[in-house]
């Protein structure tokens, strides 16, 4: 799945010594990922640029912020991030041609590699949204190769680590013959687009519980047997989104008007179909793909 199976093992023991990050980040073996305002720096043919260390002294020095993401075979993998230069400066410093988003990218990558990237993108996301402590207001200042953000007045000296916001999404099944799975057009989902439901875990609520409310306040549908399906990260910019089947109490459905503007029942043949029409069946970088093409092999 798009975004997991990243190779990089990210040293968590180990990144907390600052000595030992330092050496690792001036590593002439190590690598380079070049980053602007959350996009991949690519290549003509779409290749995100990696730069040797050893020839980065220039892009190193022109980042407002490098993050130590792991190590490859022993040797650091690092991001920087350029989004204070102009995007044509950015582009010269990088060796790159285009600035893209990495979910344009997903379809041409291997699932590890576009992991890595995002990785990357969210890690540096996070950097630039946490400047300041938000218990003082005072600025805060990296550690541990970029994991830790760490608030500068010693009295307050509050610590801020990378959120991760988890997210349930699911393939709710209709009770009864003939099987048959709920899908949803969104607001602001292209006309004639359907796909499976989501939404955010709220503060006190369990995975599932967060399934049970999500699909009663969207669609007005109870539903019972939950099961886990798997689990996806999606840093755009920090999401984490758990898959779940689940089936519904009955066939009724509502939706709430607001975040759906419609939802109803599809069979497998009709799911087939609209795949043999060309139209897609979930992103293809999506874990709601997964779910429709698990459901339609039974």
């Amino acid at each position: 799945m798009a975004y997991g199976g990243g190779w990089l093992d990210r040293a968590g023991a180990l990144r907390a010594d600052p000595e030992w990050i330092a050496d690792r980040l001036a590593d002439p073996e190590g690598v380079v990922l070049p980053l602007w305002r959350d996009h991949c720096l690519v290549t003509a043919d779409r290749t995100p640029v990696r730069r040797a260390v050893a020839d980065s002294a220039e892009l190193l020095a022109a980042a407002d912020e490098t993050v130590f993401l792991g190590l490859d075979a022993g040797a650091a993998v690092s991001a920087v991030d350029l989004s204070g230069r102009p995007e044509r400066e950015a582009l010269e410093l990088a060796g790159a041609v285009e600035a893209v988003d990495v979910r344009t990218l997903a379809g041409g990558l291997r699932p590890a590699e576009a992991a890595v990237q995002a990785y990357a993108r969210g890690l540096l996301h996070w950097h630039r949204g946490q400047r300041y402590c938000g218990g003082c207001g005072t600025a805060t200042a990296a550690r541990d190769g970029g994991h830790v953000r760490f608030c500068a007045d010693a009295e307050c000296a509050r610590l801020f680590f990378p959120r991760i916001e988890p997210a349930i999404i699911v393939l709710v099944e209709a009770p009864g013959r003939p099987d048959r799975c709920l899908l949803a057009r969104h607001r602001g989902a292209p006309e004639g687009s359907w796909s499976t439901l989501a939404g955010f875990v709220e503060v006190g609520e369990s995975l599932e519980d967060a399934v049970r409310r999500e699909m009663a306040e969207e669609a007005g549908v109870t539903v019972v047997d939950l099961a886990y399906q798997g689990s996806q990260a999606w840093p755009f910019p920090a999401g984490l989104m758990v898959g779940f089947r689940a089936t519904a109490a009955s066939d009724e459905v509502r939706v709430d008007g607001q975040e759906l503007l419609d939802a109803r029942w599809f069979t497998r043949d009709e799911l087939r179909a609209r795949a043999a029409e060309g139209r897609p069946l979930g992103r293809i970088d999506s874990i709601d793909r997964h779910l429709l093409q698990a459901w339609l092999k039974g």
